[in-house]
């Protein structure tokens, strides 16, 4: 494979960047640049100089004692699948590329967001691949390490994977998941308004034969549609590394959520151990949003994500960066705040921590419950990030 040359950099302050010693391009200073206008959409734009400047010893710990460790960044909203959970079918009304984070923006805050105990980003979109920067992102992201950043994640659906995955690895992309809702072409198209099913399965395959263990399928079940696929799922795992993680239908603004689509997870267990005996529940990790099973025997493992029917809020250590650089607390909570427009506006990194602590510190206990979520304005999921 052709070798890369990689752009990436260390922010030392504000205003100044310096080359990384680990790859070989610079990439010069960046000015600050003025931004008043108020975001679009029904998302309002935090004031930065109205909050305290005294930042507080654990900016990342929230009234519950939840300490964030984990930090989602969405690189774009836009996406070459038209998944029906997550786009509405009329589309969305894309934000201006001069009004998402650049580059240079989403690296200086993650070294920020790091150097506070981050150990843990992942970047997602929109689909992050479309994204032309996205192994410079790695790579810088990657540089991160040094303050105490311990891994690079990525959600994709795929489409691309196979071909951008090689130079993804080099630049210091560790963990990945990757989308897939059905085990048939035709359905496939059917769910995201879109063919590529073969070009998925090759991203898994590619991501499998470069050492990526366990490589995460996330499907997202919906009554109806594909809970008849749940057993061919867990059979995916007897001879590969996956972890099939199975997700409950969320509701989000135009993904037409109705209650009877959503299968609980419980009954999911159910379907399987009816031919899996052996199916069986398996220690969780610290913080994890997944309940763990195996099939005895098989290599890989399956996951639930039970956001609706049994919420995980307590033990939640997430926060979440929009494309358009809204900070969001919570996946299902509509309130947001900018950063974009406080690293604009020349905020110092005091006056960020602020921000980012007085929006930590607002973090509701937990969701607003399954019914009342769908009732709640917020974010398609597309203009949040998955």
């Amino acid at each position: 494979m052709r070798r890369l040359l990689l752009n990436v950099v260390k922010l030392i302050d504000s205003n100044q960047l310096v080359k990384s010693s680990r790859f070989c391009s610079h990439i010069s200073a960046i000015t600050s640049q003025k931004n008043t206008e108020e975001p679009e959409g029904h998302v309002k734009s935090l004031d930065h100089r109205s909050v305290s400047s005294v930042v507080h010893n654990d900016v990342l710990t929230d009234t519950f004692g939840r300490r964030h460790t984990y930090l989602r960044i969405s690189l774009t909203e836009r996406c070459n699948l038209r998944c029906q959970y997550c786009m509405p079918e009329g589309g969305v009304s894309l934000t201006p590329n001069e009004r998402l984070l650049s580059s240079e923006e989403i690296l200086k805050l993650s070294e920020l967001f790091v150097k506070e105990g981050i150990t843990k980003i992942r970047l997602t979109g929109g689909e992050p691949l479309v994204r032309k920067d996205i192994v410079d992102i790695v790579a810088g992201l990657s540089y991160l390490r040094r303050y105490g950043l311990q891994s690079v994640a990525m959600s994709t659906n795929g489409i691309t994977l196979a071909r951008r995955l090689p130079e993804l690895k080099e630049a210091g992309l560790d963990l990945l998941n990757i989308s897939l809702d059905t085990l048939v072409p035709a359905k496939f198209e059917f769910v995201t308004r879109r063919k590529g099913w073969d070009k998925v399965m090759k991203g898994i395959d590619t991501a499998l034969e470069l050492g990526y263990s366990p490589v995460k399928v996330n499907c997202v079940v919906m009554r109806g549609i594909n809970d008849d696929e749940i057993c061919d799922f867990v059979a995916l795992t007897e001879h590969k590394n996956i972890d099939i993680r199975f997700i409950e239908y969320m509701p989000f603004d135009g993904n037409k959520w109705n209650f009877k689509k959503m299968v609980p997870y419980q009954e999911l267990v159910s379907v399987i151990k009816e031919k899996y005996p052996a199916f069986h529940r398996i220690p969780d990790q610290p913080n994890d949003t997944s309940k763990g099973y195996k099939v005895d025997g098989f290599q890989g493992q399956v996951g639930f994500i039970t956001s609706m029917s049994e919420h995980f809020c307590s033990s939640c250590n997430r926060l979440r960066l929009t494309a358009d650089g809204n900070l969001k607390v919570c996946l299902f909570g509509n309130a947001e705040v900018s950063l974009r427009d406080a690293v604009r506006g020349g905020s110092s990194d005091e006056e960020l921590l602020s921000v980012i602590s007085a929006a930590v510190s607002r973090k509701k206990k937990q969701h607003a419950g399954m019914f009342n979520l769908s009732k709640m304005k917020n974010r398609p999921m597309i203009l949040i990030g998955g």
